[in-house]
């Protein structure tokens, strides 16, 4: 390699490794405000002193003056001559500053206005005199290293010791390729150099040359596509294999069957001796062919298997390449929280469990966005101010914890905040401000659905825009890019206590394990992950919620919907017991009635070609299967928003039956909610506001149901339960207790004062609702 091509491989190098080791001085950084201090500073000096060798190595003088710099900062907060919180900014802005270096390395050695003022600021706040940024000179690999300044130890001598990663020339990747880890920068920068046993703070020229290989590589993003689609293809091909070695063999075993007759036939012919023989000779020749062919199936199956499992190995490896260590994005999120909390003057811990965990390389984008929305969310709308924190018994630093799991295929990355939790009923409230529903439609949402009006398209609790939130963007993006991956987006929170947000996506978009289908002659696919279950659909388990036909699955009715029809295709399922799918999509079911099932496989997603499939509703893609047809992969989400769509005029018509109902409850609020709810049912509503003027009122007037709260003063709910089935004249009244409390022992209590049902607030919606009134009218 001449010396041009060198020392552009060499700085591209320093690029790549470098911006890997900011991104741990960051965060090492952050670490110094901790309980674990001391080694964060001992990594962060680590890194620093290794960065300043490789870069004085290279000749970038400013870098190496910067990091130097910042090696005297840290020791003065170690030394506690410098205040930790003035150290941890003054050494985050000076990441910004050597960032910016290290992607334009023009500036590197002779620096610039703005690396010259940090040098000068981190000098001051450390107490040493700034040192002269060196000039400029040409680079030749490898230089002579400049003089550097004689200072005191940073840290332990081990630490001091460190000699700089080595430098290779690497495989370049995109410009928006992720970084990748060096293993070998890692493994080198804890080896002692002899340099630091004579006290000397530089590196030695020839450790450049020291390099081991790297155990990994950059390969471009575009190459593992590529490779994942053709893994999927041989996939398919073996599988086509095995077809046609079952046809083969299918053939040989015609070919025996008609020898057999032949020979058979032969018997029964009256014939020659000199035939005679000759048909022995043909018979055992017969006899040798099946048993050659034989022979030949059994290996040929034995190839086949082995070859594809072999290449199903292979698949997975590459699906395995493409995943990237989420840390790559959640690497970044303390310091962004540290910042965004800062600005409000807040005092938010991030924790991160499971960031080693990998995603789908094609994924990190989004993954990212998505992200950066519920943090920012959790900082702005979750965590109270700390004199609210204070008065509410709180740590006056608020915590957030992103946790990472993976369950099957599937990746689930919970945001939890301990803030103030969300409440449904200020949502209500704002959505119907924001006019994006009005005031029947929010009292007849259940608090589930009240806390999905956060997804809502331009939808915010904020009267004010600030510069973290207010604008009604934010959850909706959030629950798009999830849907848009395959996954879902499921909220739980308590009041006071705080929320958490739960993201459900694909660990890979490469293959996908999926459930083929039958509709006509036409096969379709399911994601695998959203399959909760296939059943016979039996006529006993059918039953009808307001001209919704449903379904009984594990003692809940779940939607039932004919897919054919729901996706544009002729006719529905025509058979007594029709085979359905029951899929899921975060807190939503449905079960689908199909055709028949096909088989359960792992597949190569490729986009739809063509037009019209682009623009088709409900499409996610496509997969070759071995008979050579395509089968269609069908996308949950839109499915199952469509089923939602459907069923939400249905369940808000009238009831067929129309009732007057005595809703008793002490809060005019709740009366106002659940009395939409009644009236969404198509029935007539009478209001009590304890339990004393629900006894009177029942002596005056003929009602058919009453709802009662329990805690009420005067006359509880328990008691007025009581009261009314021990009075002869009005114990065939049917009465449900509506209450919050939702233990075991409170609904033991409800149902032992003579309720006939016992409902939870929190779970109650129109269907709920109707399917409790329904046995009791």
């Amino acid at each position: 390699m001449d010396t041009e091509a060198l020392k552009k491989s060499l700085l591209k190098k320093f690029q790549e490794v470098t911006a890997d080791r900011l991104q741990k001085i960051q965060l090492g950084v952050l670490d110094l405000e901790k309980e674990t201090a001391d080694q964060a500073a001992e990594d962060v000096a680590r890194e620093l002193h290794t960065m300043k060798g490789e870069a004085r190595m290279l000749g970038l003088a400013a870098i190496g003056q910067l990091a130097h710099a910042a090696e005297d900062v840290l020791r003065a907060e170690r030394e506690g001559k410098t205040a930790t919180e003035v150290a941890t900014d003054v050494l985050l802005r000076a990441c910004d500053v050597l960032s910016d270096l290290n992607e334009d390395l023009s500036g590197a050695n002779t620096g610039n206005p703005a690396s010259e003022e940090m040098v000068r600021m981190l000098a001051e706040v450390s107490g040493q005199t700034p040192p002269a940024i060196a000039g400029a000179r040409p680079v030749a690999p490898p230089p002579a290293p400049p003089p550097a300044p004689v200072a005191a130890p940073v840290v332990t001598p081990a630490a001091v010791a460190a000699p700089p990663a080595p430098v290779q020339a690497p495989v370049a990747p995109p410009p928006t390729q992720a970084p990748v880890a060096e293993p070998g920068a890692h493994a080198a920068a804890a080896a002692p150099h002899p340099a630091a046993a004579h006290g000397r703070d530089e590196e030695a020229p020839s450790a450049a040359k020291s390099a081991v290989a790297d155990r990994s590589i950059r390969v471009n993003v575009e190459v593992l596509d590529a490779l994942g689609l053709l893994a999927g293809d041989l996939l398919v091909e073996s599988a086509r294999g095995r077809l046609r070695s079952s046809e083969t063999e299918a053939l040989f075993e015609r070919f025996s069957r008609l020898g057999d007759r032949f020979l058979r036939l032969a018997e029964e012919i009256d014939i020659s001796n000199e035939v005679r023989e000759q048909l022995d000779r043909v018979e055992s020749d017969l006899h040798m062919l099946r048993d050659d062919a034989f022979r030949f199936v059994r290996r040929n199956d034995d190839g086949i298997n082995t070859l594809h499992g072999n290449l199903a190995k292979m698949a997975d490896h590459v699906a395995e390449a493409r995943l990237v260590p989420l840390s790559t994005v959640f690497d970044a999120f303390p310091r962004a929280v540290r910042e965004m909390s800062r600005t409000q003057g807040k005092e938010v811990d991030l924790v991160i469990e499971n960031a080693d965990i990998g995603v789908d390389r094609s994924m990190l984008g989004d993954v990212r966005d998505a992200l950066v929305h519920l943090l920012r969310n959790s900082v702005d709308h979750g965590v109270e101010s700390p004199d609210t924190r204070q008065q509410l018994g709180k740590p006056l630093n608020g915590r957030i914890r992103i946790r990472v799991r993976v369950d099957g295929d599937m990746l689930h990355i919970e945001v939890e905040d301990d803030g103030r939790g969300i409440d449904p009923e200020r949502l209500r409230q704002a959505a119907i401000s924001k006019r994006l529903i009005n005031a029947v439609q929010a009292a007849a949402l259940s608090e589930r659905e009240a806390i999905e009006l956060i997804f809502r398209p331009g939808f915010s609790t904020r009267d004010q825009v600030s510069e973290l939130s207010g604008r009604g963007v934010g959850m909706d993006v959030v629950k798009r890019k999830v849907e848009t991956l395959g996954g879902s987006v499921g909220v739980s929170s308590r009041i006071g206590r705080g929320s958490t947000i739960t993201l459900r996506l694909p660990q890979s978009l490469a293959l996908m394990k999926v459930l083929l289908v039958r509709l006509g002659d036409d096969v379709y696919g399911m994601p695998a992950a959203d399959v909760e279950a296939v059943m016979r659909v039996k006529p006993d388990d059918r039953l009808e919620i307001f001209g919704t036909l449903a379904v009984r699955h594990r003692g809940k009715p779940t939607a039932l919907v004919a897919l054919g029809p729901l996706l544009g295709l002729n006719g529905g399922n025509r058979f007594d017991k029709p085979p359905a799918v029951v899929v899921r999509h975060g807190e939503d079911h449905a079960a689908l009635v199909v055709d028949g099932f096909v088989d359960e496989r792992e597949v190569a997603v490729k986009p739809c070609g063509g037009e019209f499939l682009k623009a088709a509703p409900f499409i996610a893609g496509a997969a070759a299967l071995e008979d050579g047809r395509i089968a269609v992969l069908l996308h949950v989400p839109d499915i199952m928003a469509e089923v939602r769509r459907m069923a939400r005029p249905v369940t808000q018509a009238p009831a067929a039956k129309r009732l007057r109902v005595l809703l008793v409850d002490d809060s005019p609020i709740a009366r106002a909610t659940e009395g939409a709810l009644v009236k969404a049912l198509g029935h007539s509503v009478e209001e009590a506001q304890d339990g004393e003027e629900a006894y009177v009122k029942v002596q005056n007037n003929t009602y058919d149901l009453i709802l009662t709260d329990v805690q009420m003063p005067k006359l509880d709910g328990f008691s007025l339960a009581r009261r009314l089935k021990s009075t002869p004249a009005v114990a065939r009244i049917p009465v449900i207790i509506l209450s919050s409390l939702a233990s075991p022992e409170d609904k033991r209590r409800g149902l032992d004062a003579g309720a006939d049902a016992y409902l939870v607030k929190g779970e109650l919606g129109v269907e709920v609702l109707a399917q409790a009134i329904d046995p009791l009218t």
